[in-house]
């Protein structure tokens, strides 16, 4: 299913980042020359598979209505969470599993081309260039590629935070149109409905960055660091790779409160986990936040909510074991625990100091819940509020 808008989503032809260059400078290795980027997204769209089949009217009807249930989202998405952001705001793109792959390519681009491996205290240049071709560009691109093909078929939405922050731009709201087709005849459910309910959650994600233009300089700034830090190890990356085999089990198995372990969690100092636990938080807050405004403003504009609702959660935890094994060693359980954990610091938040009272959260990074808040929403109360 190809959905039309693909021009839209188009890569500057020098593979470099549409708002960042490739020069790392005299210290350190640019991401830019660790990941090949077009290999990237020419694997991806090689391997994501193309969804249900739909005849050319219904795939025009199911583009179409995405984007006018997208529009008609945003006023009841600000009223019920009591924000407000800049109109007009850009189109949704609505878009196919190939054209999602290729914006997400774009975002990774944005986010990691201006980030510089650094070279280690006591290390030499030579050492990063001997990393770098042990993982080799082409390789890493692939991987990337592969990665994103994986998740093209499980996304339904996204607001793409990274693509065009250095140029100022607002970010975009993606639509994967034959996900969305693909889940709504899974559950058995109004398609009109799963559409609009859809369309409730990403224009919520929105608004939030719409309305707090800091929030997507903050995430993409931590992001950047982050990723440079990771990068930057190659001495020590190999004892940690060597341990990923002692650990593979608990990776398969989750840990014993159910919170689980993935790939990327054992490749990280505890430090680094520090800094992620952090982000992690954040992002609770987003998703969670996005949940509970599509929670209260579904039965408004979604007759059949509560059944949506339940057969989505349901299908959230309903998966089959080889999905739920490559699931856990991706850490994709974690974006799920993301969804509950920040859902009830919302509605918890909002019980105690309401709407307002939460949207303080918004005001500045100091204002963020930190991780130890999430899971105790009373502890954020009483520093922000007294």
């Amino acid at each position: 299913m190809r959905a039309p808008g693909d021009e839209d989503l188009t890569v500057s032809d020098d593979g470099t980042a549409p708002d960042g260059g490739r020069d790392g400078g005299g210290d350190g290795r640019a991401v830019a020359d660790l990941v090949d980027f077009d290999l990237a997204a020419q694997v991806a769209a090689r391997l994501a598979r193309p969804g249900p089949r739909l005849g050319r009217d219904e795939i025009d009807d199911v583009v179409a209505e995405l984007r006018v249930a997208a529009d008609d989202a945003a006023g009841p998405v600000a009223a019920t969470a009591r924000l407000s952001a800049p109109v007009p705001v850009p189109p949704a793109l609505v878009v196919d599993r190939a054209s999602w792959t290729r914006a997400n390519v774009d975002a990774f681009r944005s986010l990691l081309g201006p980030v510089v491996v650094p070279t280690r205290p006591g290390s030499t240049p030579a050492a990063v260039d001997r990393a770098a071709t042990a993982v080799g560009r082409r390789a890493t691109g692939a991987e990337l590629g592969s990665l994103l093909a994986f998740l093209s078929s499980r996304v339904l939405g996204q607001f793409d935070v990274f693509t065009g922050v250095d140029g100022g731009g607002s970010g975009r709201l993606l639509l994967v149109a034959p996900n969305v087709v693909q889940v709504e005849r899974d559950l058995d459910v109004d398609p009109h409905d799963f559409r609009r309910w859809v369309c409730l959650h990403e224009e919520a994600h929105r608004l939030q960055f719409g309305a707090h233009p800091w929030l997507r300089r903050w995430v993409t700034d931590e992001a950047r660091s982050l990723s440079g830090d990771l990068l930057a190890q190659p001495r020590d990356l190999g004892e940690r790779l060597a341990g990923i085999a002692q650990s593979l089990p608990d990776v398969l198995r989750g840990t014993s409160d159910g919170s689980g372990v993935g790939i990327a969690d054992l490749l990280q100092t505890p430090a680094q986990r520090e800094r992620v636990a952090r982000l992690v938080a954040v992002m609770s807050l987003l998703e969670g936040h996005a949940d509970v405004v599509m929670d209260d403003v579904g039965p408004q504009v979604v007759p059949s909510v509560a059944t949506i609702r339940a057969r989505f959660t349901q299908r959230r935890t309903g998966r089959g074991t080889l999905d739920q094994v490559v699931r856990r060693l991706l850490g994709l359980d974690a974006k799920t625990r993301q969804y509950a954990d920040g859902a009830r610091f919302v509605r918890a938040v909002v019980g105690a100091v309401g709407w307002d009272g939460l949207n303080a959260v918004w005001t500045g990074p100091d204002r963020l819940p930190l991780p130890a808040e999430i899971a105790d929403p009373a502890a954020w109360v009483a520093r922000v509020h007294g």
